[in-house]
C-alpha cells in the first residue's frame, strides 16, 4: 500500500466511488482531506454528464466535502472535445441534460434538429419516444450516432438504474447503427484526466467501481488500478473477468487505514 500511497496523483470515478445519488459514502471525507493536506494532485472522472463541473462541485460541498470546480472532468466534456477535434464547428441532436448542450457550446459546437452531423445521447430524465423517434429518424439521414458512455446501469440511492447504453439502445437496434462511446472503457477520456494533472501513467491510480469499464480503462491506460466494492461490483464478480485490478479495497478509505 505504500507504492499507492505514494503516487503523485489520484484519478477517481464518483458514482459508487465518491456517492451513491446524495449520499456520500465511508471514507471518503478522510480520503479527499488527505489528498489535500498531502497536496496530492486529483481529478474526479465522471461518465455521467448530467451535471456541469461547478454543480459537481457545490453538490459534494452540500455533502461536506469542499472541492473546486477545476477538479472535475466529465463524459459530456469529453464527448464536446471528441467532437470537435473530428468535425470543427459541427452540429449536433442531443438526448441529454443541460450540462452536456453547455458543454458542447463551449467547444463552438450548436444544436440541429434538421439535418445535424451528430446525434448525441446520455443520461437525461427527459427521455421520451418523440426524442427517440427523431434520433432514429435523423441517423436514418446520415448523423453519427455518439454516446457519452456506453453504462447500461448505474448505482443511486433507490438502486441500479438505467444508464446511457440502455438508453441508447433502441436507437441502435431500430436503426441497425452502433453508437461511438468516448466515455470510459474508453481509455481516450482517461487519458484526458492524466494530462489535467500533468503527471505521468506511472506516478498515478485510478480508482473505480466498475470492472467492465473503470478498471480496463486504467489497464488500457498502463496505470494502476484500484477496485473498490462500494458501488456495482461484487467481490465474486472479478473473477468473471479476464483481467484483475491491481488493488482490491472495500471503499476509499480503507486506502489510509491500511
Amino acid at each position: 500500500m505504500d507504492n499507492l500511497l505514494d503516487k503523485k496523483g489520484f484519478i477517481s470515478d464518483m458514482d459508487g466511488v465518491i456517492y451513491h445519488g446524495n449520499r456520500i459514502l465511508d471514507g471518503v471525507t478522510e480520503f479527499v482531506n488527505w489528498m489535500i493536506d498531502n497536496d496530492k494532485k486529483f481529478v474526479f472522472l465522471t461518465n455521467s454528464a448530467e451535471k456541469t463541473p461547478h454543480e459537481l462541485s457545490m453538490k459534494l460541498e452540500r455533502m461536506g466535502l469542499k472541492v473546486s470546480a477545476d477538479h472535475f472532468y466529465t463524459s459530456a466534456m469529453a464527448t464536446a472535445a471528441f467532437l470537435n477535434s473530428q468535425k470543427p464547428n459541427c452540429t449536433a441532436y442531443v438526448i441529454g441534460e443541460a450540462a452536456l448542450t453547455k458543454a458542447l457550446y463551449d467547444q463552438g459546437i450548436y444544436m440541429n434538429d434538421v439535418n445535424p452531423d451528430y446525434v448525441v445521447v446520455a443520461e437525461t430524465r427527459t427521455y421520451n419516444f418523440e426524442k427517440i423517434e427523431k434520433a432514429i429518424e435523423l441517423v436514418n439521414k446520415g448523423a453519427k450516432l455518439i454516446g457519452t458512455n456506453p453504462d447500461i446501469t448505474g448505482p443511486t440511492e433507490r438502486g441500479i438504474m438505467p444508464a446511457t447504453g440502455a438508453l441508447i439502445a433502441p436507437i441502435e437496434i431500430a436503426t441497425g447503427k452502433k453508437a461511438y462511446f468516448v466515455g470510459k472503457p474508453n481509455p481516450l477520456m482517461l487519458r484526458h484526466g492524466i494530462r489535467k494533472l500533468g503527471c505521468h501513467g506511472t506516478e498515478i491510480a485510478f480508482i473505480g467501481d466498475r470492472m467492465d469499464t473503470d478498471i480496463i480503462a486504467g489497464i488500457e491506460s498502463n496505470v494502476d488500478t484500484v477496485l473498490v466494492l462500494s458501488g456495482v461490483t461484487a467481490f465474486d464478480d472479478i473473477d468473471k473477468f479476464p483481467y484483475r485490478p491491481k488493488y482490491i479495497l472495500d471503499n476509499v478509505g480503507e486506502m489510509l487505514k491500511l
